[in-house]
């Protein structure tokens, strides 16, 4: 309700993302952002994105409303992935589904990042999230999938609520 209150829009947000071996799906996300057709949204400067590499990151993104800065820092925003979750989408643990656009630019080894099914969570974001560069979340995505184990991905889920609680690298 806050977020329809704050900025016109849908409260839910879909977007194309790619998953496993690069089977495209809609993710759903609560919207954080102004529309483009807000009188309040600003485009951020690509130039100042805060992380190098193929997925942007802008630290102070002028797109992000009031109430998205709070369901992004704790992630409430990826709750809606559920859906994906139990439509088979996605799986809890696994690399983050990324943008057509982002898989587009990847480098060949960059695609190793998609051959397992992708999570609402995982190493990459219980070891810093935003605060990595693209490079670190692929070394970290890759290493995940050599090392997939349920023990693994049971420390991964435990992990991941002092994350969101601390708000570590959401932005």
């Amino acid at each position: 309700m806050l977020i329809k209150i704050e900025s016109k829009g849908p409260c839910v947000y879909k977007q194309v993302r790619v998953g496993k071996l690069g089977r495209r799906f809609t993710m759903y996300k609560f919207r954080s952002m102004y529309t483009a057709d807000d009188p309040k949204f600003s485009a951020p400067d690509p130039s100042e994105s805060n992380r190098e590499g193929v997925c942007a990151k802008f630290r102070n993104d002028p797109r992000i409303t009031t109430v998205g800065r709070f369901i992004r820092k704790y992630s409430v925003d990826e709750l809606p992935q559920l859906f994906n979750v139990v439509c088979g989408d996605m799986l809890l643990i696994g690399p983050r589904p990324a943008l057509e656009k982002e898989v587009n630019a990847y480098q060949v080894n960059e695609l190793e990042r998609l051959n397992c099914e992708q999570g609402l969570t995982g190493l990459w974001q219980v070891t810093g999230r935003a605060d990595t560069t693209f490079q670190q979340q692929v070394m970290l995505d890759k290493l995940y999938i050599e090392n997939q184990s349920f023990t693994q991905d049971i420390k991964i889920i435990l992990k991941t609520v002092p994350c969101v609680l601390g708000a570590r690298g959401a932005y």
